[in-house]
């Protein structure tokens, strides 16, 4: 088994400090300064890390506004873990367009598999499917032409 990736770890510990605020409603600040200290924090891609959190926490509203007409469910009913994970992944989709929309989606995947419900990752799966099709369409259309889809 390979170790994680510095990408996924600053992956992991943005979802933490989303999950973070999310319950306590700390500032950005003083949840990357938490994150930071955190032990393993050292093996992380910190621009990474730093990039998804703010980048997550300062667009909740329009990330949700975008995930929402995709989810089964009130806003209020996602999990703290659900809710973190389909926000960091929009954000990623909306924003960081250097990542294909697979890696994202199968990081997303991977995170509800670690740290959210028994089928967590399949609600992840289909939430942010429908959502690539809307924000990564041109992506997928090429890829389709390529017959790599």
């Amino acid at each position: 088994m390979s170790s994680k990736s510095s990408r996924r770890r600053a992956r992991e510990f943005a979802l933490q400090g989303i999950y973070q605020w999310l319950l306590s409603g700390n500032s950005v600040p003083v949840i990357e300064e938490h994150v930071e200290q955190a032990s393993g924090f050292d093996k992380a891609d910190r621009e990474l890390f730093v990039s998804l959190l703010r980048g997550t926490l300062e667009n909740v509203a329009d990330l949700q506004y975008d995930f929402a007409p995709f989810i089964d469910r009130p806003l209020s009913e996602l999990s703290p873990v659900e809710r973190g994970i389909l926000l960091l992944a929009t954000h990623e989709l909306k924003n960081c367009l250097e990542t294909p929309y697979r890696v994202v989606i199968n990081e997303a995947i991977e995170l509800a598999k670690g740290y959210g419900g028994t089928d967590g990752h399949r609600f992840v799966n289909g939430v942010l499917d429908k959502l690539a099709t809307q924000l990564r369409a041109a992506e997928i259309a090429a890829l389709k032409s390529e017959g790599k889809r």
